[in-house]
């Protein structure tokens, strides 16, 4: 096996094995995730990011692409401790470069201690530390991406028959659980690009307005913000993940870049209503900090951020969470039943 290496933002550079050659650069974050990875590794959510897998062993149930939650692999690159042939070929046919048999307990604790950091790799057998800087230093920040819902977004309108309530999806990155628990429930969907116009809304006439999950800095997506501003107290509005912090920041709320971010399943929220927690998988680095016109209605029992939002007179109900939860526990999947009521 060639060789790689991790260029880190702290100075460090670490030495590893070569999965799948290539060159990468972007936000290293990390998931707790110890199953699902083909889900979590076609989540667009991972747009611009290098994921870090934090469970040692990914790939030990090979690769079913019925799995797959978008049409390729979003992050950059990929770690771990150890890759199985079997994914490290479908990484290698996808061009992603992934590197392993390095210490990644101790690059999770480096994350947490510094926050989720830029870095840059270099795998193959060309591969040198300095390439791996060389890619560090040309990396970009994720507040520095201002259009990335162009890299994940539709190009132009999707339909999806059904004979119940017309919903209009404007797609910042959506997973292909949320576009299929809607179907499920027999809605007629119109999925829209994240910079669709109020015009195009309003031509669409639907009954409500969901916000996807995404990629990147809530604040880069205008004019999602602008169609909350707009049918807000006209149309009833959801959201899920960055969809939450769209709808807040519409609504006089603000939003901030997490230390770390949460990534992975099994993280407990308390639901204020009921005083109940519930089990929920997570993949996000910015979260709302201040609800605005929204009121919380569920926190995160590790760290109290905000989980969830309503606002009962303007029809809107949000969550920071995925209900879908590919992979995860399926604790909140009630939460598009939820949103069909508001209409």
């Amino acid at each position: 096996m060639a060789d790689a290496f991790l260029a880190l933002e702290t100075g460090a550079v670490v030495k590893a094995r070569s999965r799948s050659p290539g060159l990468a650069r972007g936000e290293l974050v990390f998931t707790t995730s110890y199953a699902g990875y083909e889900e979590s590794l076609t989540d667009p959510s991972y747009e611009e990011q290098i994921l870090t897998f934090a469970y040692p062993l990914i790939g030990n149930y090979g690769v079913n692409l019925n799995r797959l939650e978008s049409s390729r692999i979003h992050p950059r690159a990929i770690i771990a401790r150890q890759l199985t042939d079997s994914i490290s070929k479908w990484l290698s046919t996808e061009s992603i470069p992934a590197i392993d048999t390095l210490d990644t307990r101790e690059l999770v604790m480096a994350i947490r201690d510094h926050g989720a950091m830029r870095c840059g790799i270099s795998s193959g057998k060309d591969a040198t530390p300095e390439s791996a800087i060389e890619e560090l230093e040309n990396c970009p920040s994720m507040d520095d991406h201002s259009d990335i819902g162009s890299l994940v977004s539709v190009k132009k309108p999707v339909t999806h028959p059904g004979t119940g309530p017309h919903i209009c999806l404007i797609d910042c990155g959506v997973k292909k659980s949320i576009i299929d628990s809607f179907i499920k429930r027999n809605v007629r969907l119109t999925i829209l690009p994240y910079d669709t116009t109020i015009a195009i809304v309003r031509e669409a006439d639907p009954d409500l307005l969901f916000i996807s999950n995404g990629p990147g800095n809530p604040e880069h997506f205008t004019d999602a913000i602008s169609l909350v501003n707009e049918f807000s107290g006209e149309l009833p509005i959801a959201g899920i993940c960055l969809g939450q912090q769209i709808i807040a920041l519409a609504l006089g709320g603000t939003t901030e870049k997490m230390r770390f971010g949460h990534r992975g399943v099994n993280q407990p929220v308390l639901d204020l209503p009921t005083n109940k927690v519930v089990m929920t998988t997570q993949n996000h680095g910015y979260t709302v900090s201040d609800p605005g016109e929204l009121i919380i209605s569920q926190l995160n029992v590790n760290d109290d951020t905000i989980e969830g939002l309503v606002n009962s007179d303007l029809s809107i109900l949000t969550r920071q969470y995925h209900p879908e939860a590919h992979p995860g526990p399926h604790d909140t999947l009630n939460f598009f039943d939820e949103v069909l009521s508001l209409i």
